[in-house]
């Protein structure tokens, strides 16, 4: 029998990574698990995490001015940068303690170094030069943002990750993209005095989403004063006397300090020896797998964003669990990327499980569609002029319902209790059934009762 030095070498410290490792230690198997950056991967270090504090941190201009319609007289208020990156960085650091430590208490070794594959079954760490063997390998090494190489200028442009970073809050910012995280971001900047322009090719923001949200969104975006320019494109960025210029396609040239590139994210496997190893990727450089997350080689498996399925971090944790009941548990388990929900957390925030309208109506002969729009109940006394949109899309032959959508405060919170309703199979009688809890938002969701409208294959009757 072969001698390895390892049961398994995990190469990417992110969530997946890191749950597969901690997980198999704890069963008992010898595993190494390397990161070359910082533990936590995009998620906790440089994504989701640090970006919902910035929300959070962006949002309290507004509170302060809706507190004068509830009695309250907060006086003069003022922003530091430097203390939110601070507490940002202290928090950060934390977690990447907490991740950490889980897994050296479940005896996994923690190895701080790039990692890269010489063969199927061999690695060689890039700090030390030093080559081990494993048994089985895990790749978990995420993605990186799209540099968009072919735009001339570029290199003067950041992406997500500087934005995290930044010395000083800019004046003024162009943000190229239309997805979550260019829209998130616009968001963000906006809330913490920025000028902020968005541009985006596409003819609505948020191309995945619910027709009913992407509007309703870029409506309440730009009554906020964040400027959308739809339908169009960076041509070239240069330094100007006062900053940077921008050449675009159709709106002729924008002046701002920070031009921040939101175009999609790649998978990072350049330079990991996958092609020594036999390991197949497609044309993106996704990792190729099957349903069980195996590469084209039998020990070797990928999880997460590198594989360019699903990129959302409880899916990468659901395939590492799935990994550890087929590897280790003898029960082989399919991860299921079905009825996934999911949130923007743009303000107003966007909340979604299932599918769009315009996605069922292309599935299913007939819908029923439930709409509501209204005026939360914080917004009577503030004096906003927002307005939530709940959303339920029917399938009309069984009742069940296969798409909610909500766009409004803690939409988020909301999409995660529908995921269990859509994920149990539900109809539209159930959420009938249910007794409502007043007064809040989500009431609508149980209280609509008749349809808005329905859909007969594609079109709206």
């Amino acid at each position: 029998m072969t001698s390895y030095d390892y049961d398994l070498f995990v190469i990417g410290g992110g969530s997946g990574g890191v749950r597969s490792a901690r997980v198999a230690a704890a069963l008992g198997k010898k595993v190494a698990i390397a990161e070359e950056y910082r533990y936590g991967g995009t998620c906790v270090i440089r994504g989701c995490v640090p970006k919902k504090l910035f929300v959070y941190a962006s949002q309290y201009h507004e509170h302060f001015e809706d507190a004068a319609g509830f009695g309250w007289d907060v006086g003069a208020s003022s922003f530091n940068w430097k203390k939110l990156i601070a507490a940002k960085d202290a928090e950060i650091a934390r977690l990447e303690g907490l991740y950490k430590k889980g897994l050296a208490n479940a005896n996994a070794e923690i190895l701080e170094t790039r990692a890269e594959l010489v063969d199927a079954h061999t690695v060689r760490l890039i700090k030390t030069g030093q080559t081990v063997t494993a048994k089985t390998i895990v790749i978990a090494t995420g993605g990186r943002p799209n540099e968009h190489l072919a735009l001339p200028g570029h290199d003067l442009c950041i992406s997500s990750n500087e934005a995290f970073h930044l010395e000083e809050l800019p004046r003024s910012i162009v943000i190229a993209g239309g997805g979550y995280i260019a829209v998130e971001f616009a968001n963000i900047f906006h809330g913490l005095g920025v000028e902020t322009t968005l541009v985006y090719r596409g003819a609505e923001i948020l191309s995945r989403f619910d027709q009913d949200l992407r509007r309703g969104l870029h409506e309440a975006m730009t009554e906020k004063g964040i400027r959308i320019l739809c339908h169009d494109t960076l041509e070239k960025v240069s330094k100007s006397d006062d900053g940077l210029q921008v050449e675009t396609l159709r709106n002729g040239t924008l002046n701002a300090d920070v031009v921040l590139l939101a175009l999609g994210r790649v998978p990072n496997t350049e330079g990991l020896g996958l092609e020594a190893a036999g390991v197949k990727t497609d044309q993106r450089g996704a990792i190729v797998v099957d349903e069980y997350s195996r590469t084209s080689i039998d020990n070797i498996y990928a999880l997460g964003d590198v594989t360019d399925r699903v990129q959302l971090t409880p899916v990468a944790i659901h395939e590492a669990m799935c990994f550890i009941e087929t590897e280790y548990k003898n029960n082989p388990t399919k991860p299921d990327h079905d009825t996934i929900a999911t949130a923007v957390f743009s303000q107003p925030e966007i909340g979604t499980v299932g599918l769009s309208e315009e996605e069922a109506g292309r599935r299913y002969k007939e819908l029923e569609v439930y709409r509501a729009q209204f005026r939360p109940l914080k917004a009577t006394l503030s004096g906003r002029t927002e307005k939530m949109i709940m959303k339920l899309i029917v399938d009309a032959a069984s009742r069940k319902v296969v798409g909610a959508h909500i766009l409004g405060h803690d939409a988020g919170e909301m999409a995660q209790l529908l995921g269990i309703t859509l994920k149990a199979g539900c109809t539209k009688d159930d959420f009938d059934r249910t007794m409502a809890v007043h007064p809040t938002a989500a009431e609508e969701l149980v209280t609509m009762y008749a349809p808005s409208y329905r859909v007969r294959d594609g079109q709206k009757v």
